[in-house]
């Protein structure tokens, strides 16, 4: 395997959203409401990249995986019904998905290391994520990971169990 993380493309655009749509079929048939609203679309692929947040995960020349990943940009963040770890500059990742065919390899958690490493080049101690409470593959990464559950938050209306995850202490 030949893994690469590194910023989308716009034509990386028809992949990226291939994935998203096999992902939103998943998180429907496993029963889950999350991501059964008309986001993620393709323009919410389109505005990533072009504001140069959009990143994949390829295998050679295949895009086998996306995230978006922003600094200190999620305002639905301060309303958090619990409390984060720190107050400090954080790196936020969004819309997590893996090539159908490559579900199950850890490919996923990869992409979550990969954030990380992209904080600590970046000089941001803390991540921020969230995920619809009933994603428990997501949820799974996170414990592993050694992320905390700090509370909840909202998007588009549902509530999303809400993790920190402190990179370097000072």
């Amino acid at each position: 395997m030949n893994y690469q993380y590194r910023k989308a493309l716009i034509a990386d655009s028809p992949q990226i959203w291939g994935i998203l749509q096999h992902a939103i079929e998943r998180r429907k048939a496993d029963g889950s409401t999350q991501w059964q609203d008309g986001y993620p679309n393709p323009d919410v692929v389109k505005n990533d990249i072009e504001k140069g947040h959009g990143f994949v995960l390829t295998d050679g020349d295949i895009v086998i995986g996306y995230s978006a990943i922003l600094i200190n940009d999620e305002p639905e963040y301060a309303k958090i019904e619990g409390k984060w770890l720190t107050n400090s500059d954080f790196v936020v990742f969004h819309r997590v998905a893996i090539l159908n065919k490559f579900i199950g390899k850890g490919l996923a958690q990869m992409i979550v290391e990969c954030i990380e490493e992209f904080a600590i080049k970046n000089n941001v101690q803390s991540i921020k994520a969230d995920t619809n409470f009933d994603n428990l593959a997501m949820t799974k990464i996170f414990i592993k990971m050694g992320y905390t559950f700090c509370g909840v938050v909202y998007f588009r209306g549902s509530s999303r169990n809400a993790y920190e995850k402190v990179l370097v202490k000072n």
